[in-house]
């Protein structure tokens, strides 16, 4: 059973539909980049903490749009899921399923959508009391058709495919019951970010928001 503060985030996951994945190497990028997901209408992130600013780009994201859903993604220990709420995150997403830091943060009531490829993996989230996982790397595991096989067995678990989905197959996977969001990365290319052409993320986020709104 979700807590209150869990179902309403992913409710936010749903309403967004596509969750842009970020990288960020330096934190001074975060409340640009974040204005611009806000404008373009998909108000969430996932930071992903493999780079020093990661944590930084949260605090700064979170403080200067509090409205936005931001969380952390790529956590691999219980330190980063620490570091990474106290700078602000609302949740938190790992590349694989870990029961340490899924049961560490179901002890703390925060969200967390570990990743998973396999029915082993699935079957072992929801012995957690989880029903939502994050399916990754997406693409390179069988895509829609894997989920949908794994999701026969296992109808009461929803997912957020990660991994090779762009503004060409998203649609696919948006318009399956199976899918609560999708993460994608295609909007907010790390070159666009490097160069400060944030108008452009602005453009490539509102076509997302664009397909989302006529897939849902």
């Amino acid at each position: 059973m979700n807590s209150e503060k869990t179902q309403k985030v992913l409710k936010q996951f749903e309403e967004v539909g596509i969750i842009p994945v970020v990288v960020l190497n330096d934190a001074k990028d975060a409340e640009p980049l974040g204005k611009a997901l806000m404008e373009g209408g998909l108000p969430a992130a996932e930071v992903t903490f493999r780079t020093d600013a990661a944590e930084e780009s949260i605090r700064r994201m979170s403080e200067s749009f509090p409205d936005m859903l931001v969380g952390a993604g790529t956590v691999l220990t219980t330190e980063q899921v620490d570091r990474a709420v106290n700078a602000g995150a609302k949740f938190v997403v790992a590349p694989g399923f870990d029961a340490e830091i899924v049961q560490y943060c179901l002890d703390r009531d925060i969200p967390v959508c570990p990743g998973t490829q396999s029915p082993s993996e699935v079957m072992a989230a929801v012995k957690m009391g989880l029903d939502y996982v994050k399916f990754f790397p997406a693409e390179n595991s069988g895509g829609l058709k894997m989920i949908n096989a794994i999701g026969a067995a296992m109808p009461a678990v929803k997912f957020m495919p990660t991994g090779g989905i762009n503004a060409e197959n998203v649609v696919e996977y948006l318009k399956s019951g199976r899918i609560f969001c999708c993460g994608g990365s295609w909007m907010v290319k790390a070159d666009l970010i490097k160069e400060g052409r944030f108008d452009e993320i602005k453009d490539l986020v509102a076509a997302a928001a664009k397909i989302v709104k006529e897939n849902r």
